[in-house]
């Protein structure tokens, strides 16, 4: 199972969940001290695991542990169906690392009653339960028990409803005792107008309010997940003796003294010099980057991927990145919003060797970091698409029915089938090499003008600006398309997601609150109303179902360049009433009974919406004097054993 050929990609499929392998080829032909560096550094981007589930809800890791030692000691007939239930919630708990799903925010609803949990829960040794100090297991029942069953306590991870207080309403475990005003208050106070290099605010702490105080829990060494950052830190400390060169042993001693620090400058100097080792083969992400979890979009969540370049496939991304200044020029934006001189977009492919906190088992396909600004304007960014992980999506698919199902015609089945491979990967290029990385605010904006609306409408400008230059003769030109056709299975297949299919990831009644959802129906949406005119799309009915259908391909680009303009003037202006206007009208609301007939159709095809990752061991192989001669991937471990076992070895944070 160690070659593509022979690789099985399916683990297994539960509620809306579909758990697979990705390969690590080319693993075997790194040299020993990558290998070895790759070990130390999977084992740092494990050590942090517990560090997202607290950040996810308070609640998370008191719950995670409670069930494990139900579902472990119990002794009952496990085709009941309660037990099944419970089975099922537990593997949900550990892909969303929380009571709350991944994707849509919503809190899972129990196959099991209170009564049946309890009843095994009196069962267990007391000594085996994970009570806190001091606590009953009366005490712990009510405490958790309204958290797991009640819909009404706590419902929502990320709360993006307007109108509402957005942080007393979410779970998520960034903020106690604070309001959204008292929030945004504290952070703005901090903020001096004018500094060229202002640090992101708030990104490594939890905001509380103690005796009518408001204070920062910092995530540090010696602070808030302190037990867990020293795990991180002794691997990183490991990886540093076997870094590559001398750059990124600067990468890691300066992530190591932002651990022990918390100092936020100190993260701006990592990620400066994290962006700007383009020479090493082995590369990874590591520590507090992502702020979708955050209602305010601020405070980032832990998260980890180790990995090496694709030297093969990085050509492409490598074409895009040295024009980066020619798409920035030929963009349909306003001037004045354009980057007079793009600096430093360095792009690979990479193939992911471990997976970890928020991106694990669910991860993304692209990554563009770093996120700040000020440094995106000086000093540039690094973009990556991992290669390895769309492979595995795209083997794992092949003949579900998914495209017989939801295809308006052969016409369309015919371009995907030939060009939608091709294209797709492309459209995720140019969103991480060139979309992310244009543009540019205009002085004195703050960076967080857009408040909760900014992650969507920094997905719609990257995702847009890809999709503006897909069927431009320049990337037929560059190689990067084979023909000026085949931007077409791209622009079919974006606006069949954004219009219907998305829509099979979202309970029934239920609104669209996830940044990059949003974005793709804000998108497809609002190029369905303004093409209408010229009937550009249309949803069209078939045999009683609605399908996509495309009447003008060329026509659709200019209007994603004529909202691409809007989207970019927006975040140049800070305009914050403008951006909640757009997501408010286009991106939030679902047609109910569109929804409920493209649920249906989907329920009959038997898939998951959702996918995510087992991940390979690493085992290492040590000479008589404990050296390592040797790291080999086994690819044989299953969901529940790699969950359990991560359970036993990773668990760093007291309840």
């Amino acid at each position: 199972m160690s070659t593509k050929e022979n690789f099985y990609y399916i683990v297994e499929q539960f509620a809306d969940l579909q758990l697979l392998r990705y390969c690590v080829a080319g693993f075997e032909h790194l040299s020993l001290k990558q290998k070895e560096l790759v070990y130390y550094l999977s084992q740092a981007a494990l050590e942090g695991r517990d560090i997202l589930f607290d950040q996810n809800g308070k609640y998370n890791l008191q719950i995670r542990k409670l069930l494990e030692v139900v579902y472990t000691t119990y002794s009952g007939d496990k085709n009941d169906k309660e037990f099944q239930g419970l089975e099922v919630y537990l593997k949900r708990v550990w892909f969303s690392s929380g009571i709350y799903h991944h994707y849509g925010c919503d809190k899972f609803v129990p196959g099991f009653s209170p009564e049946f949990l309890r009843k095994w829960i009196d069962k267990v040794d007391v000594s085996q339960l994970p009570l806190k100090a001091g606590q009953s297991v009366e005490d712990m029942c009510q405490e958790l028990f309204p958290v797991i069953f009640d819909p009404k306590v706590m419902p929502k991870r990320v709360n993006q409803a307007d109108g509402e207080d957005l942080v007393v309403t979410s779970a998520a475990n960034y903020y106690e005792g604070v309001t959204q005003q008292e929030a945004e208050q504290f952070y703005a106070q901090q903020k001096s107008q004018g500094d060229p290099h202002p640090v992101m605010y708030g990104m490594n702490s939890r905001l509380v309010k103690k005796e009518g105080v408001l204070q920062e829990e910092v995530w540090k060494l010696d602070g808030m997940y302190g037990e867990a950052i020293e795990k991180i830190v002794a691997w990183l400390e490991k990886a540093e003796k076997v870094a590559e060169n001398d750059s990124q042993r600067e990468v890691i001693r300066l992530l190591v003294d932002f651990y022990r620090t918390g100092d936020l400058k100190v993260f701006d100097a990592y990620s400066i010099a994290w962006l700007k080792d383009t020479d090493s083969k082995v590369d990874f992400v590591n520590g507090f980057i992502e702020s979708y979890g955050d209602p305010l979009g601020m405070k980032a969540s832990w998260e980890s991927i180790v990995n090496f370049k694709d030297e093969e496939a990085t050509r492409r991304t490598e074409i895009i990145s040295q024009h980066a200044q020619w798409f920035e020029d030929h963009s349909p934006v306003s001037p004045s919003f354009k980057k007079e001189v793009v600096k430093g977009v360095s792009a690979k492919v990479i193939t992911a060797a471990m997976l970890g906190g928020d991106l694990y088992p669910s991860s993304a396909i692209g990554i563009n970091l770093p996120n700040s600004n000020w440094i995106r304007s000086v000093h540039g960014s690094k973009s990556v698409t991992i290669g390895n992980l769309t492979d595995a999506y795209n083997k794992a698919a092949k003949g579900n029915g998914f495209r017989d199902e939801f295809v308006y015609s052969q016409v369309e089945k015919d371009l995907l089938e030939k060009y939608a491979d091709i294209t797709g990967d492309l459209h995720t290029d140019l969103h991480e090499c060139v979309g992310h990385g244009s543009g540019k605010l205009l002085p004195g904006v703050d960076p967080d003008a857009l408040k909760a609306y900014g992650s969507t409408i920094e997905e719609a400008r990257a995702d847009l600006f890809g999709l503006y230059y897909l069927p431009d003769k320049k990337l037929v030109e560059l190689g990067l398309t084979p023909d000026e056709e085949a931007y077409k299975a791209e622009y079919y297949a974006y606006m069949m997601n954004g219009l219907l299919t998305q829509m099979v990831r979202i309970e029934p009644g239920c609104d669209l609150e996830e940044a990059h959802m949003r974005n793709r129906q804000l998108i497809a949406r609002w190029a369905l109303e303004n093409g209408k005119p010229m009937n550009v799309v249309e949803l069209v009915k078939k045999e009683g179902k609605t399908y996509v259908k495309i009447n003008d391909y060329p026509q659709l680009r200019n209007l994603f360049g004529r909202l691409l303009s809007e989207i970019q003037r927006i975040k140049s202006e800070g305009d914050y009433e403008a951006a909640r206007t757009l997501i408010e009208k286009y991106a939030v609301k679902l047609d109910a009974s569109l929804h409920e007939e493209v649920l249906a159709r989907y329920r009959a095809l038997h898939l998951a919406p959702y996918k995510g990752f087992v991940n390979p061991v690493y085992r290492p192989e040590y000479d008589v004097e404990g050296r390592i001669v040797d790291v080999k991937v086994d690819y044989t471990e299953g969901y529940k054993e790699q969950m359990f076992r991560y359970g036993r070895d990773y668990s760093n944070l007291k309840i």
